[in-house]
Order: C-alpha cells, then sequence, then structure tokens
C-alpha cells in the first residue's frame, strides 16, 4: 500500500493548479438508489446510464436531478414523473445541497437554538465559498423476535456522519458507527464459520455462542479532488460495487471496507474507473496482532452506446503477493495481463462483460458476464471441466408494473458455476476480510430473486423481497467448489462438475418492509423475514421466522438476505 500512499501525495502535493471543482459520493443502501433507478429508466437519460459505478458521484447526480427538475417544470409530463416522483426529486435535491440551488423547502420551519437543522436534511449544515459542512447523527435501533430462539434480536447503533468541501477544491466524508447487535441464528452460524460478521471488520464476540450477539465498530472515509476536468480521483477506507443488479458478479458491498485508491475518468460516452485495493487475506482476527495484507486491482470501461444501450468491460486480479504490493499492477491500462505474466505472474485474474438496455421508459433489462476461467472445447463438449469457471446475470426492472403507478418489479437470477473465485494461492483468492468480494454465496449456485417495491404515499415505503437459491456444498470434506476460500487443487476430480454438485443445499427466503418516513432520512420500519434452509444430508430443515422493529436515521437498512 506504501506506493499507493506515495500516488496520492504526488497527485494532491504536485499539481495543485490543475484541480477544479470535485465531488463526494453518496452513501450504498440509502433510498437515493431506488429513486435514480427509476428516474434513469423513466427519463432515458444518458448521463445517468453510468449508475453500474457504485456509489454515486454527487456531483454529477445533482446536476442530473436538477436538470429533471427543469425540465419537468417547463413539461408537466417529463418522462411521466408521477407526482411521488416529483416529491421524491425534491427530496433528492435536498440531500444534494452542496452541488445545487438553494430552494426555499430546503429550510426548516422551526431550526433548533437557531443554528441546528436549519434545514431539514443536516443536523448542522455550512454552506459558502470557501466551506461546504454537512454533519449528521447516524441512528439504527432495532429490536425483534426469531421464532423458538430464546435471546431477542436488536440492532445498536450509533454515529456520525460528515461530509464536506474546502473550497470546491477538495471533498472529504467521514462515517463512524458504534455497533451493538444480535443476529438471527443463521447469521451466527455464518459469523462462527467464517470469523466474519457481513459487511463488518474486527469485532468482539464474547457472547456470540450464547447469546448471538457481537460489538463492531464501523469507520470509513476518504478524500476526493479533480485532477482535471474530466479526471475525479479518490483516497479512502469505504465500500465500492459494480453493477446494475441487487447482486454483482464483479464487485460488491458484502463484504467489510477497504482501503482504496480512485481514478474515475468521464468523458463523452466513456466512463473508465481504476480500482487499487488493500485487502486482507483470511485469517483468525484477535485484535492482538497486525492483520496481513493482500492486493487487488480492477478496472472497468461503461460506454454509452446511444440513448438506451450502455455495455460494461471489467478487469479484475487480485494478487499473490502477502503483505506486498506489485508495480506492475499500477498501469492504469486494462488488458495487460499479457505483459504481467511475462513476469511469471499467477495470480488470480478475471474479465467480465455487462449490459444495461432501457426500453420505452418502463423497463431495463441488464446482466454481467464473468469469465474466471474458459476453454472453450471444453464448453463445446460438455464435459462439466472443473476450470470452466464462470458467472453469469441475467436480470429486468419493471417501473411502473402494469401501469401502477408508483409500483416497481424488479427481477433476477444469478449463475455461478464451481470454484470460481478461489485460487491455489489463498492469499489470491477473491476475498477480503473473510467474505467474498463478489455474491455472499460464493460460488456453485443458482439463484433467483424477485422484489416489489411501492410508494403509495409521499412518506410510504414497502418492498417485498423473495429470494430462492440451491447449491453445492462440499460433503465429507470433498470441496465441491462453494467456499471461494478453500484451494481449488483440492478438487476431487477434473471432470464431470455442474452447478449444484456436492450436498446440495436448498433455501426459500420471504422478507416484507414497510417504512415511514417521519422526517428527512428518519425511517420506522417493520419488518418480516422468513427463511428455509435445507441441506440433502441433514433431515432436519433450518426454518427463520422474524420480526422486527426499527428507527434509523441517515442509514441504510440492515439485512441479512444470503
Amino acid at each position: 500500500m506504501q506506493i499507493i500512499y506515495s500516488c496520492l501525495f504526488i497527485f494532491v502535493f504536485g499539481f495543485p493548479i490543475f484541480l477544479h471543482a470535485q465531488t463526494n459520493y453518496i452513501q450504498t443502501g440509502l433510498k437515493d438508489y431506488d429513486f435514480l433507478d427509476r428516474l434513469e429508466i423513466k427519463t432515458r437519460n444518458q448521463d445517468l446510464y453510468f449508475s453500474n459505478i457504485k456509489p454515486y458521484p454527487r456531483r454529477l447526480t445533482a446536476l442530473q436531478l436538477a436538470y429533471a427538475d427543469s425540465l419537468a417544470q417547463a413539461n408537466s409530463n417529463y418522462g411521466n414523473l408521477t407526482a411521488i416522483d416529483k416529491y421524491n426529486l425534491e427530496s433528492e435535491l435536498m440531500n444534494h445541497s452542496e452541488f445545487t440551488t438553494h430552494r426555499d423547502y430546503f429550510n426548516s420551519k422551526k431550526p433548533v437554538w437557531n443554528a441546528l437543522y436549519k434545514t431539514k436534511s443536516h443536523l448542522l449544515e455550512v454552506n459558502n465559498k470557501d466551506l461546504f459542512l454537512a454533519i449528521d447523527p447516524v441512528v439504527y435501533f432495532a429490536g425483534g423476535k426469531e421464532g423458538d430462539n430464546e435471546n431477542a434480536l436488536f440492532q445498536n447503533t450509533r454515529g456520525l456522519a460528515v461530509r464536506g468541501m474546502i473550497s470546491r477544491k477538495v471533498g472529504f466524508n467521514i462515517y463512524f458507527t458504534d455497533n451493538q447487535e444480535s443476529v438471527p441464528r443463521y447469521v451466527n452460524n455464518f459469523i462462527t464459520k467464517y470469523d466474519a460478521v457481513p459487511g463488518a471488520g474486527f469485532y468482539k464476540g464474547s457472547n456470540l455462542a450464547t447469546k448471538g450477539t457481537v460489538d463492531y465498530f464501523d469507520a470509513r472515509g476518504s478524500v476526493t479532488w479533480n485532477v482535471a476536468k474530466f479526471i475525479d480521483m479518490q483516497f479512502g477506507y469505504d465500500k465500492n460495487s459494480l453493477g446494475a443488479g441487487y447482486r454483482s458478479l464483479f464487485l460488491s458491498d458484502f463484504s467489510n471496507a477497504a482501503t482504496f485508491f480512485k481514478i474515475n475518468t468521464r468523458i463523452w460516452k466513456f466512463d473508465y474507473q481504476n480500482l487499487y485495493f488493500e485487502l486482507h487475506p483470511q485469517y483468525n482476527y484477535t485484535g492482538n496482532s497486525l492483520a496481513p495484507r493482500k492486493y487487488a486491482r480492477m478496472n472497468y470501461l461503461s460506454m454509452n452506446l446511444n440513448k438506451w444501450l450502455n455495455l460494461g468491460i471489467f478487469e479484475g486480479v487480485s494478487f499473490g503477493r502477502k503483505d506486498h504490493f506489485d508495480f506492475a499492477y499500477l498501469n492504469p491500462v486494462m488488458f495487460l495481463r499479457p505483459a504481467e505474466s511475462n513476469a511469471g505472474s499467477a495470480d488470480n485474474a478475471m474479465v467480465g462483460f455487462d449490459a444495461k438496455a432501457n426500453i420505452a421508459g418502463r423497463i431495463q433489462l441488464y446482466g454481467q458476464l464473468l469469465i474466471d476461467e474458459l476453454k472453450v472445447k471444453e464448453v463445446l463438449h460438455s464435459t462439466g471441466w472443473w476450470a470452466n469457471k464462470q458467472g453469469i446475470q441475467f436480470g429486468m426492472k419493471y417501473i411502473d408494473v402494469f401501469g401502477l403507478k408508483n409500483v416497481d418489479l424488479q427481477l433476477e437470477t444469478n449463475n455461478v458455476r464451481p470454484y470460481t473465485y478461489a485460487h491455489f494461492d489463498s492469499v489470491a483468492n477473491y476475498t477480503h476480510y473473510n467474505q467474498p468480494l463478489a455474491h455472499p454465496l460464493g460460488a456453485n449456485f443458482r439463484e433467483f430473486i424477485a422484489i416489489i417495491k411501492a410508494q403509495p404515499y409521499k412518506k410510504v415505503y414497502l418492498r417485498a423481497t423473495a429470494i430462492y437459491y440451491y447449491q453445492g456444498m462440499d460433503s465429507a470434506g470433498v470441496n465441491f467448489g462453494s467456499n471461494v476460500f478453500s484451494n481449488y487443487n483440492s478438487r476431487p476430480r477434473d471432470y464431470g462438475f455442474s452447478i449444484g454438485d456436492g450436498d446440495k443445499a436448498t433455501c426459500t427466503m420471504l422478507q416484507v418492509v414497510a417504512s415511514y418516513e417521519l422526517a428527512q432520512n428518519l425511517f420506522a420500519d417493520i419488518t418480516g423475514l422468513f427463511r428455509n434452509y435445507s441441506l440433502a444430508s441433514v433431515a432436519d430443515k433450518q426454518q427463520t421466522k422474524m420480526v422486527t422493529l426499527s428507527l434509523r436515521w441517515n442509514i441504510g437498512r440492515r439485512e441479512y438476505l444470503f
């Protein structure tokens, strides 16, 4: 990581004269993303098509929100926006106040002590030519009950979110929470098996076995700057993801935050992103020793071919150099893998392709193809060769489904062959902090997802998610390719592999959520979850029935849909 720090120093202090107005980013998991999906599909605005790259940049998002608002003001039929869409548009403009013209409805009717909550979106907001600063509380209090589990479920999160800009040149954001969490039993099993809390890093779990509780910090932050009109850079410790779907086969935000350096070049019809990561390999994190490091580099090129079609190319590699960055991977140009191989590299590399098409202002079709390894001859002969390691995703988003205003449907399927993401080198497998970097299930699975979202009233949000998957698990200590941490050389044979081979697990989940927005970004939720999981080798099924009530402020819902 030392070379990344050096690059940061050079770019910030070596080229200050090139700094222009910069951006910061929208934290993943917030309500913003659902509305921006609708806006992209309904307006078919080409500038919104780069939404496969997450988190979204606030500056560019705010520009498009303001543009859509101006067109909606001039033409009431623009984009077939409903009254609730227009309400959400105003709400989003408030959430991006540093990049939008201030409007009267941003102001609170009753500020606290004439200093706090002067605007509806922020506890404290300073907005002048030299400084923008927004400070907000982050709160998540939840309580619930899981079937016959004698332990109560709860979430106790307190923290702060801070973002700002200095002289419109350098941006920053800080997010910090202290969390105590009592999890359902199947999540407890995940934590025990992998020594990892989903989405988090180091944790304390002295009561995990008896009460299912964990205690952890979630601290993230980054600095952003612009070195040219079309080039933004970011250095920080946070989450990133790539894809239009509910899941991603390239990079998701399921695992812990990571140290990264990002270069984003957006010009004409292209958006090109370089990501350099410092990650953690599989490790027993006791907190009393320095955790080891590993590294990854990812490039993603997104192209708007026309007003309705976007194509993307992905390249990723995780390095098998423990605690040491390979300088060859600093080159930001895609597809230099052959040159890198000349140096004797045997790292875990993969490529991918994705596509997204917005049709008739109502439907979006999307998909991803991930290739970890491919031998066409073996595919054509249908031999089930172990090293044909690929994943494929197909999805659809249908806005105002069947003419029902503010009701959206999303369908998605994900299919990943055995041994995908795994490697013979445990450091180079496609993981971070004991969790997968892409899909939470790892590999050797087929998954089907259906999501219905509705907003019948301005402050009421309804969501139902149904998931079914089957997966081939290891059996009697034999590696059937689902566990991305396992060395693929431990496979039992070379041929005859298909998705689901092994001890077949099947899982059905249904989650229903009703939320009411009490104030800007303050939600009360009621959530019900049913989960039924079974293994072919085990007679008893694992069944979860749980209900939770929550109050959350400036934070997305905590979900365990895997």
